[in-house]
């Protein structure tokens, strides 16, 4: 049996403690991986696996990454769905041979990397929030809290256990933390439905009373009362999250802002189906590309583009909100040249939340003491640029967070050079004539090195070897060096008595001698002293800044208003876009709207411009519902969206995509629009209609906005018209909601004479020779038929099966309208196959077109070209 090494006992002691996650074992400039990890690792990474020693008599499988490019792997494993716990050497092999010579270099664990824990800009995207979530269900409560520990944001609400799966897409979190018992599978079920990792707790991480103790001593309170009134379901939630942040940080917790309280009736409901139906955030691909953020967001700084999101994620339900945000971006749309301004000093803002995040964590450098005080001195520009008087209360709000550090920015603006290293250990970011002491130091280090100029001059002369050279390596330190040609020369008399040999390589020798020895020491101690000086000074100002994080994070919030509220003026202006009217009624009238995604794509496309359509759903009581008929491709989805997608628009405070809109709040928001299955769960595509409107019928109040399109189009004809007639009626009679329903069961415009909230709206066509041609235009009335034919034929169906479609239609006509029921099958063979199409027989010029080559209308008189005109009408007839 084979012995355990020390080392690699000490591995799978510390493995041992982190059983579920990939080890990253420090070893010099590597982080070694070995066993199951290794060889999950290398097939994760596509790199080798190899093999070192050997356990219980079997190879022990090993694999590595360097250590500088440790962030790129770990962003893979990661994405991947690893967990990592990053394990470092905590003294160097000098200090371990101390205590033997023997000995293991000391290593632990000083992090665990997880998705809703990272922290580095190579793992973030800049301008996404990267929230760590957790839920807790007590009793009769439960509620979300969640925290972005890259930028210090946390939040925490009470939910309805429905609510759960709607909040978690709002968020759209990167980890979901839940307590270890009964109800994980369910949640991780809902969670898996949104591609959330589930991280489950032990129950203890949910105790209440524990977590009261955690949050009072994280924020240095005696109570929580300060903040809130919050039940125990909300504060164990929050206790989670900060315990969870304890064990990942290994006890360095984040610079967490005090917990911001939210409500649920706070922001408009918009399920996951809808958002994904709309294409909010995310484009069905999944990508940001083909989103409405991607096609809104003008935004300057990271800092700005997440407050972007989650503004256009969580549409505001509170009408002071929504017209404070609405009377700033009237007021900067008026401001035109203050707003150029203020977007060119915003550019220069590096992501301060980011960088205070990593100074906390102590994973940060001297360029976030560089975005600091770059930050600061835009503010600062910002703020002179302003006159606060005139400005609405929310700009003015904005602009008081940008003073207030007279003391930082001078002390930052004298200690820093303009553009400092990454790492504070690569030295020779402090300004000089900041700090004698390190001048000092720092002179002694430069002049050491034309000290060493001069001797290698020196001993060239003295030696009459041109090409000796002094060296350093980490190693031997300096040194002389020669090639080996020369190496007889110096190991003899007289030369000898005063250089010293050391080490004789393949093809150089080198040497030392008293005095450059002595040189060493006086170099290397100034250069070490200067290093430490830097550190220490890093460490000082690193603390400065820590102590203004409150004012800071004011200033960075400050900041992300003015970006958003400048980039959406930009926006305003540049697409012609107009101010809603926003208030309590139940109006919803929308004038020359369009749908900003869909008007982009055809400007790129360079094609024909978009067409605008009106919308009126305004209803003073009862429902208040379009019923939209007109062929596929006509434009009916586009229309649905895109009225919704305004209404969101204009309830997060922003200018809209219409030439007037006037919108009374909206509570919630649904979308059933669009087809697909969810095999993975045994739901077909009719399942998932009918679950997503079920959801709809069930859950939709008076004040929802709801979009339906092709309700029953999954399931047989009749069927499918009964439920979407049922559906229809409940939207009208229980739910009383605003709606636009699209369907090509035409029987149901029946309904609009008997249903006094419901009105018949259609896309308009025109047919030309037997060709359909959209227009684009949606106007009130019915469609007499859906044009499935036509399109079907634009689609590229083969002649012969357009034809036979043709015929079948028309039997099918003739049997309805006549009343005769059942069509025989001989008369109407629908499983026949269609004959193959004929091969076109040549066809020679018409009459008329003979006619017309003998024609030279230059040569005619007015008579001769009237007769012409009926020898012509003749041959066509």
């Amino acid at each position: 049996m084979s012995t355990v090494t020390p080392m690699m006992a000490q591995y799978l002691d510390i493995k041992a403690q982190y059983p579920d996650a990939l080890l990253f074992y420090r070893m010099g400039d590597f982080y070694e991986m070995f066993f199951d990890d290794a060889v999950n690792a290398a097939e994760a990474l596509d790199i080798a696996l190899t093999k070192r020693g050997k356990h219980d008599g079997n190879d022990i499988p090993m694999c590595g990454v360097p250590v500088h490019a440790a962030e790129g792997y770990l962003l893979t494993l990661i994405r991947k769905g690893f967990r990592v716990a990053v394990g470092e050497q905590l003294e160097s092999p000098a200090e371990a041979k101390k205590r033997g010579s023997k000995s293991v270099v000391k290593r632990d664990v000083v992090r665990l990397v997880t998705p809703g824990t990272i922290t580095e800009d190579s793992l973030l995207e800049a301008r996404r929030h990267n929230f760590l979530t957790a839920y807790c269900e007590m009793r009769d409560q439960s509620a979300l809290a969640w925290a972005d520990i890259s930028t210090g944001a946390f939040h925490v609400m009470p939910v309805a256990s429905v609510r759960v799966s709607p909040e978690l897409a709002r968020l759209a979190p990167s980890e979901l933390i839940v307590p270890d018992g009964p109800a994980l599978d369910q949640l991780r079920t809902i969670a898996e439905d949104h591609q959330i990792p589930v991280t489950p707790l032990a129950k203890s991480s949910f105790d209440s009373t524990a977590a009261e103790k955690r949050i009072c001593d994280l924020f240095k309170v005696s109570t929580l009362e300060s903040y809130g009134s919050f039940n125990r379901a909300e504060i164990s939630a929050m206790g989670a999250v900060i315990d969870y942040l304890d064990i990942t940080q290994k006890g360095k917790l984040p610079l967490l802002q005090p917990p911001q309280q939210e409500a649920e009736d706070r922001v408009v409901q918009i399920d996951a189906a809808t958002r994904r139906s709309l294409e909010l955030t995310r484009s069905l691909t999944g990508g940001r590309g083909g989103s409405l953020l991607a096609v809104v967001d003008r935004t300057v700084t990271p800092a700005g583009g997440r407050l972007l999101e989650q503004r256009l994620s969580s549409p505001s339900r509170n009408l002071d909100v929504i017209r404070s945000r609405l009377t700033a971006l009237d007021f900067v749309v008026e401001q035109t040249q203050l707003a150029q301004s203020l977007r060119a000093a915003l550019r220069k803002t590096p992501d301060l939340d980011r960088a205070l995040s990593r100074l906390a964590l102590d994973r940060g450098g001297p360029r976030d003491l560089a975005a600091v005080r770059n930050t600061l001195i835009q503010s600062e520009a910002i703020s002179d640029l302003c006159d606060r008087a005139d400005m609405p209360p929310l700009l003015q709000q904005a602009l008081s967070g940008l003073t207030g550090f007279d003391d930082l920015l001078p002390l930052l603006d004298a200690a820093l050079i303009a553009e400092p290293p990454l790492l504070a250990r690569d030295g020779g970011f402090i300004a000089e004539g900041y700090d004698s002491e390190l001048d000092e130091a720092r002179t002694l280090r430069d002049e050491g090195r034309s000290v060493i100029a001069a001797l290698q001059k020196k001993y060239s002369d003295h030696t009459g070897i041109n090409s000796l050279k002094i060296k350093h390596n980490n190693v031997l330190g300096y040194f002389i060096e020669t090639t080996a040609t020369h190496a007889e020369k110096m190991l003899s008399a007289p030369l000898s008595e005063t250089y010293i040999h050391r080490q004789t390589t393949a093809n150089q020798v080198r040497f030392t001698t008293v005095e450059l020895s002595e040189i060493e020491a006086r170099i290397l101690n100034a250069g070490n002293l200067a290093l430490e000086i830097e550190k220490r000074l890093y460490t000082r100002l690193s603390d400065a800044i820590l102590a203004n994080a409150a004012l800071l994070n004011a200033a960075a919030r400050g900041l992300a208003e003015l970006d958003l509220v400048t980039a959406l003026a930009d926006l305003a202006l540049g697409e012609n876009w107009s101010c809603p009217t926003v208030d309590t009624s139940r109006e919803f009238s929308i004038s020359g709207g369009r749908h900003p995604v869909v008007e982009q794509a055809l400007r790129q496309q360079g094609g024909s411009s978009f067409v605008a359509n009106d919308c009126d759903l305004t209803a003073d009581t009862g429902a208040a519902i379009w019923l939209l008929t007109g062929p596929n491709m006509a434009g009916k989805s586009t229309f649905l969206r895109q009225n919704a997608l305004i209404a969101i628009l204009a309830q997060m405070g922003s200018y809209v995509p219409a030439d007037s809109a006037h919108i009374g709040l909206i509570s919630q928001l649904f979308s059933r629009v669009g087809a697909s299955d969810d095999l993975a769960r045994g739901r077909s595509t009719f399942m998932v209609e009918m679950v997503e409107t079920a959801a709809i019928l069930n859950q939709a109040d008076d004040r929802a906005l709801v979009i339906l399109d092709e309700i029953g189009r999954g399931t047989a004809t009749y069927d499918g018209l009964s439920i979407a007639w049922a559906t229809l009626e409940h939207l009208h009679e229980v739910n009383r909601a605003r709606a636009l329903f699209a369907t090509h069961y035409h029987e149901l415009t029946q309904l609009a004479g008997k249903l006094p909230g419901v009105d018949n709206a259609t896309v308009s066509v025109k047919e030309w020779e037997g060709e359909v041609i959209f227009l684009h235009e949606v106007k009130k009335g019915a469609a007499d038929r859906s044009y499935g034919v036509q399109v079907a034929q634009l689609a590229g169906l083969p002649g012969s099966v357009v034809a036979r479609a043709r015929d079948v239609l028309d039997m099918l006509e003739e049997g309805r309208r006549s009343g005769a029921g059942k069509i025989p099958i001989d008369d109407l063979p629908l499983f026949a196959a269609a004959p193959p199409p004929q091969p076109a027989a040549p066809v020679g010029p018409s009459p008329v077109e003979m006619l017309l080559d003998d024609i030279h209308p230059d040569d005619l008189s007015p008579r001769e070209a009237l007769e012409a005109l009926y020898r012509l009408k003749e041959a066509a007839s």
